[in-house]
């Protein structure tokens, strides 16, 4: 037989890829990657949650049990510890300027009753001015409400309002 006496078609070419829908792969991506971050974030924030707070109990400990320290250097350790944590967990510029009694009536917003304007801790702003050092017993009850103040720091106080 001669070449033009062949029932031969010509070569076509299949149609080129589109790229919809996409590939098995594609779809898995799309979910994958939001949800990794999502967990990231998560994670993230679970790990590093109350940090300071951990911090500050440790940090609290650590001053009650020092015997070097004497009792005015302990009411003052004492002082700044409570200061950051506020500072920590509040916004700066509400709390970072409070003193005297704004002060304590801060760091009674948390706890029941009024231990810090009322009772035990008025020690706070009073004992700087005093001439005699700070007592044992002053001081045990200070860090005993040192420590409920940071046992009710559970969340951040964002939306507090200073009167």
């Amino acid at each position: 037989m001669q070449e033009t006496e062949l029932p031969l078609k010509d070569i076509h070419l299949p149609d080129a890829i589109s790229w919809w829908p996409p590939a098995i792969g594609w779809w898995f991506l799309i979910v994958l990657i939001p949800t990794l971050l999502v967990f990231s974030y998560w994670l993230y924030k679970r790990l590093t949650r109350k940090t300071s707070l951990k911090t500050a109990k440790k940090a609290l400990l650590a001053i009650k049990l020092n015997v070097e320290l004497d009792n005015t250097q302990k009411l003052r350790e004492l002082s700044i510890l409570l200061r950051r944590v506020a500072v920590s967990l509040a916004p700066r510029a509400e709390v970072a300027s409070l003193t005297g009694q704004s002060w304590l009536a801060y760091l009674d917003q948390s706890l029941t009753g009024a231990p810090f304007t009322e009772g035990g801790g008025q020690f706070l702003i009073s004992a700087p001015y005093r001439n005699a050092a700070p007592s044992d017993q002053d001081i045990t009850l200070f860090i005993s409400l040192c420590e409920d103040w940071l046992k009710a720091q559970t969340k951040p106080a964002k939306n507090k309002k200073i009167s």
